[in-house]
């Protein structure tokens, strides 16, 4: 296992708690990568250094911890400049990567398909850009380790303008993506199956309880940061019937990198499409309010905070009542992805959601888009049909989610 420091900054008016905890999740990212978090510093400034980040003397200090306990690198709980890093690595004497390298490290080795493989390449080129000297990339003067896994896994050394190339040709690669997840969505649309997508903080168990509702061990669930990367879909049939389709999502993290928010824009923008979110959380986790904040904060950026969500609070199995009751919503549910309890009621809260109260509407279609009948059909229940001299006049009978499509195709080719 690498040995590895952690080093966080505290400026004034910020908890304490709230550094221990950003702390905390910094240690739990690098254990992710196998590292061995030997020793923990923050030190309290009134604003970041712009050559160190920290002071120089802090530095010179960490280098004497760092030749003391054998430590190769040092990660920071913020993302550096290119400025900062050389500077760093010059006093410190040691291999320099901050929270962001660390989670594109993390995304490196969790990718799975060609499409999660280029959107983290994406991602990677993005940061390693303007950390780009005259001697070509910046990589700390280290080969392997944490934080050295680049693009593909190929040593990086492009000059600017090669680096920028491949950038353009990623994005383009990854919009031709996006263009076949455009398709796929509105093919799913024209099903008439509605979409849940399974969304939360990294680590709460989506993947568990994704597995749990479908019965089948569909997707790789483990008890580590980021262990699901590329969505996955899968068919449920719910106790009315109703067939739907549910999705496995990435997690989300506080100050997810921007880099990856861009590149993995593709398969976040999925949820913008989704019928309902079931929004889950940890319930044991003493940061559940702090987490659901930076969900709430994510999904509103991608522009999906007007679809339907469900509350679902998860590992309720480790939770007394007491615990319970002062967390307790009216519609917030209560379950336990890896012991299936509270299962039942999810899915009885799901179909709810789509049983709707159906009511009558009339509309008239003239022969010349007749075109329109199947898609009618198909969103609604059509009761009666009289043939005039200029349209059909059909009477329907179909919920408020029906009649909202079917308005949208009325709409369109009128």
């Amino acid at each position: 296992m690498e040995k590895v420091l952690l080093v966080g900054i505290r400026l004034p008016g910020v908890p304490h708690r709230e550094i221990n905890v950003s702390i905390d999740e910094l240690s739990r990212l690098a254990e992710t990568v196998n590292a061995l978090v030997v020793d923990t510093i923050i030190q309290t400034r009134q604003r970041y250094d712009p050559g160190h980040l920290i002071s120089k003397d802090k530095a010179k200090e960490i280098s004497g911890i760092a030749k003391a306990n054998n430590i190769r690198t040092i990660i920071f709980n913020k993302e550096l400049t290119p400025t900062q890093q050389r500077n760093l690595e010059e006093t410190i004497g040691a291999k320099i990567i901050d929270r962001t390298r660390l989670i594109l490290d993390i995304f490196a080795r969790r990718a799975r398909t060609k499409e999660g493989a280029l959107q983290v390449e994406l991602a990677q080129y993005t940061y390693f850009l303007p950390r780009i000297t005259k001697q070509g990339l910046w990589l700390d003067g280290q080969v392997g380790g944490i934080g050295t896994r680049g693009p593909g896994e190929r040593k990086l050394e492009y000059d600017r303008r090669r680096i920028r190339d491949h950038i353009v040709k990623l994005k383009n690669q990854i919009d031709s993506i996006r263009s076949h997840r455009d398709l796929q969505r509105r093919r799913r649309k024209a099903s008439g199956i509605p979409v849940i997508d399974i969304i939360g903080y990294t680590n709460v168990g989506k993947s568990t309880l994704f597995n749990a509702i479908i019965k089948k061990n569909a997707v790789y669930a483990d008890d580590k940061l980021f262990a699901t990367l590329d969505p996955t879909i899968r068919n449920l049939t719910l106790p009315s019937g109703k067939k739907i389709l549910v999705t496995d999502t990435v997690g989300f993290i506080r100050d997810l990198p921007h880099q990856l928010i861009m590149a993995f824009r593709a398969t976040l923008e999925e949820i913008t499409s989704a019928d309902c979110l079931i929004h889950l959380i940890d319930a044991i986790s003493s940061e559940h309010d702090v987490q659901e904040k930076v969900v709430f904060d994510t999904i509103s950026e991608l522009g999906a905070i007007n679809v339907p969500l469900i509350r679902v609070y998860n590992k309720c199995d480790l939770l007394n009542k007491r615990q319970l009751k002062p967390r307790i919503l009216k519609d917030d549910l209560f379950i336990s992805a890896k012991t299936d309890r509270g299962i039942d009621k999810l899915l009885i809260k799901i179909d709810e959601m789509f049983r709707t109260e159906k009511t009558n509407y009339t509309i008239k279609i003239p022969y010349a888009k007749l075109n329109l009948l199947p898609i009618i059909h198909q969103y609604s229940n059509v009761t009666n049909e009289t043939y005039g001299s200029r349209n059909i006049k059909l009477h329907i009978k179909t919920d408020s989610v029906g009649w909202h499509k079917l308005q949208k195709h009325l709409i369109q080719t009128n």
